[in-house]
């Protein structure tokens, strides 16, 4: 297995889950706020607020708090300035890690990602240390029955998508940063709101660990995963299948 994932396929239990939807929906909150403070709190002619909570709907985030990001955002609630970050470091088996992150405090979460790297095997390192080793891509996620694999083809072909990897769970379609929003509309024009879609790191290469660096790296992911101003993790790992069935089950 290779990707950039924020490891979905770990199971938590319940009172785990209620946490991590907690932080989702405070981490969906924050992109809204963004989104709407840069272009506006009309989604129509906001791209990113649009995706921002398409995004929300997705994760069954309350109306509520949509609107309240929003006005939040716009000068009808509680003013605050959340500023875009990036960080990049090493994990375990020098596996290449980005992280962006939304913070109201600059020095408290880069000492808060410099500590998590360093007590899970990993480093901090430069900007631009790891970059290099991933490019920038839209994924637009839908579930399997959205459509056949056949007419997503199509559509994303038509919309200027530059693949689609369709399973028995989902359909994932792959473009473009710059066509990012095109195809994004495109397709939920014809198939509904995506389950995502985002602008993703996508490695350009994979670096091979083994079982003991995977467990490592899990916890690392796992950690940055769970800090508050945290948004996306992307790393180019490559587990192998059978070691992924034993870390999972």
């Amino acid at each position: 297995m290779a990707g950039h994932s924020q490891f979905k396929n770990i199971m938590y239990r319940k009172g785990a889950q209620d946490k991590k939807r907690a932080q989702q929906f405070a981490k969906l909150g924050r992109e809204i706020i963004v989104a709407a403070k840069s272009g506006g709190g009309d989604p129509e002619g906001n791209p990113r607020l649009r995706a921002a909570i398409q995004a929300a709907r997705a994760a069954n985030m309350p109306k509520d708090n949509v609107e309240r990001a929003i006005k939040r955002a716009t000068g009808e609630g509680a003013d605050v300035n959340y500023e875009e970050i990036r960080y990049e470091g090493y994990g375990p088996g020098g596996v290449a890690v980005m992280v962006e992150a939304l913070t109201d405090n600059r020095n408290r979460t880069a000492a808060e990602v410099r500590t998590i790297f360093s007590k899970n095997g990993g480093s901090l390192g430069e900007t631009n240390s790891v970059s290099f080793q991933f490019e920038r891509v839209g994924e637009i996620v839908l579930p399997a029955e959205a459509g056949d694999a056949d007419s997503l083809f199509e559509a994303a072909a038509e919309a200027g998508a530059q693949d689609v990897q369709s399973s028995e769970e989902e359909h994932v379609i792959t473009c473009a940063a710059d066509d990012f929003s095109d195809v994004r509309d495109r397709i939920s024009e014809r198939f509904g709101d995506p389950r995502s879609a985002s602008l993703v790191w996508r490695p350009l290469n994979t670096t091979p660990v083994n079982e003991e660096q995977a467990q490592t790296l899990f916890k690392l992911i796992d950690a940055l995963d769970d800090n508050d101003d945290v948004q996306q993790v992307s790393a180019n790992y490559d587990i192998a299948d059978d070691v992924l069935a034993r870390l999972t089950a």
